[in-house]
């Protein structure tokens, strides 16, 4: 599989790893808007929120939690932080993996962009 997203989980590429476990993986991103910047993934690949189906409700669950999780473990739970999916290009999306973008440490405005 060519997605860059599955060769990171598979350690084909180097990441800097936050989180992994049996169904999700976790990484800070490499171009980072933000002090904390982590990208949330399923290890099931699923190219967009497009292609989700009522089988993927837990799976979509432990992304959400694991950015709270992440959030507090950083301690920007409680001064705020933001949680994104991007769907597609015209939002922005540029790896086709779904992934939940953990934005922090700093004041973020609205709209985003």
């Amino acid at each position: 599989m060519s997605c860059l997203f599955c060769k990171i989980i598979n350690r084909e590429i180097p990441a800097s790893v936050v989180y992994e476990d049996e169904r999700v993986f976790a990484f800070n991103d490499i171009n980072p808007q933000a002090p904390t910047h982590v990208l949330i993934v399923p290890k099931q690949h699923v190219a967009s929120l497009n292609e989700l189906d009522a089988a993927h409700d837990a799976l979509v669950g432990e992304l959400v939690r694991r950015a709270a999780a992440i959030a507090k473990d950083r301690g920007i739970d409680a001064p705020g932080y933001r949680t994104v999916f991007n769907t597609n290009r015209d939002a922005g999306q540029t790896v086709f993996h779904i992934h939940l973008h953990l934005i922090g440490g700093r004041s973020l405005a609205w709209p985003p962009g």
